[in-house]
């Protein structure tokens, strides 16, 4: 079984066509693992709704305390894409003994070309079967949370 942890980020925004804005509403979680047939045991939680650029150090901390608290020795967390590395840091020195996989998406699933089943559906699979660390697992790759960063100018995240 997996823990699969939502915090919110650009994975989980809709859009509001009357005010042009990104906003929060339900998870998609659910739905991205109902239309991805997949087939993983997983306890889903859904802990915030925030861009990740908005996390308080008491957010990564409840972050934690839920890894912490988990029974699964495996977590998939959602989480918006800027601060993703932070979170990791913020996981890496509670040194959890747990594989602990980060991921996201660069375009809201709601707008149906997103990346994020894709990473999502990678995250899983990553989780079930990294050593115990901490990870961000977008395109396709798993990173070691201290080796990766978000390439604003291509959309892509890389190895450092």
């Amino acid at each position: 079984m997996l823990r699969l942890l939502v915090t919110g980020g650009t994975f989980d925004k809709e859009y509001d066509e009357i005010g042009g804005t990104l906003f929060f509403k339900d998870t998609h979680v659910a739905e991205m693992l109902a239309l991805g047939r997949s087939r993983v045991d997983v306890s889903v939680r859904t802990l915030m709704m925030l861009d990740s650029l908005e996390l308080t150090t008491a957010d990564r901390d409840l972050i934690v305390s839920n890894c912490r608290q988990s029974p699964e020795p495996r977590i998939v967390i959602t989480h918006g894409t800027d601060t993703m590395v932070e979170t990791g840091a913020a996981l890496a020195r509670a040194d959890l003994g747990k594989t602990i996989v980060l991921t996201g998406a660069m375009v809201p699933y709601a707008f149906g070309s997103s990346d994020g089943l894709f990473n999502l559906g990678s995250a899983l699979s990553f989780a079930q079967v990294l050593p115990v660390g901490v990870y961000v697992a977008m395109n396709g790759t798993a990173f070691a949370w201290d080796q990766v960063r978000k390439n604003v100018q291509t959309g892509y995240f890389e190895a450092l």
